[in-house]
């Protein structure tokens, strides 16, 4: 944690020193006034000074792309890392030759690192932040995937007239299956079982 602490002739004056020493911005530090000071008789005699204590907030999308970025170095894989932020959401866009590593059968490894990379921004996040971590743009053509999936096993549920259960998926995934078939009016979709084994099950409407 970066902090200084800093003397001025005003608290103004304080806390534009401690900025400078800090190479940072107000917008990005936790200012504390210890003292206001004083100007004293004709600004000479009883004059003391303003003291302020000036923090470097944490930004948590950039702890958690150092550590997106050192685990992928790690991995042996050179990625560019491209960070888009959203309001609570940001997505890391992964891209490169060996891509396909980092992206893992099925996208096991990919989820693995989405997953481990929102705890640490939320480890330091003031509120929560959704984050998304992706790879050529996998999870684009995932989801196209998935919503074929799920209009095919609708139809297996109709035709069969049983449940189908789907393979355990992380949360988005399923909702994007619950969102594909929301106004099926055939089948309806629910979720079950707990993480990492949840799954969802489509049944033929009644």
């Amino acid at each position: 944690m970066k902090q200084v602490t800093a003397t001025g002739q005003n608290v103004d004056e304080a806390v534009e020193s401690a900025l400078a020493q800090l190479n940072t911005t107000r917008d990005r530090s936790d200012i504390q006034i210890i003292d206001e000071g004083k100007k004293g008789i004709f600004g000479i005699f009883g004059t003391k000074p303003a003291v302020v204590k000036v923090t470097v907030k944490i930004d948590p999308v950039e702890k958690a792309q150092e550590f997106l970025e050192n685990v992928v170095s790690s991995m042996g894989v050179p990625a560019k890392l491209e960070v888009t932020r959203n309001g609570k959401n940001v997505t890391f866009q992964l891209s490169g030759e060996k891509i396909a590593v980092l992206i893992g059968k099925r996208g096991q490894t990919l989820n693995s690192l989405q997953y481990l990379t929102q705890l640490v921004a939320n480890r330091y996040a003031n509120h929560y932040l959704n984050i998304m971590v992706d790879a050529e743009n996998y999870r684009g053509r995932r989801e196209e995937t998935l919503i074929q999936l799920a209009e095919r096993l609708a139809d297996k549920a109709i035709r069969t007239k049983q449940e189908v259960k789907l393979e355990p998926m992380p949360s988005y995934e399923r909702k994007v299956i619950h969102t594909a078939l929301a106004n099926h009016k055939q089948v309806k979709t629910s979720s079950s079982g707990s993480d990492p084994n949840r799954h969802i099950v489509i049944s033929p409407a009644k």
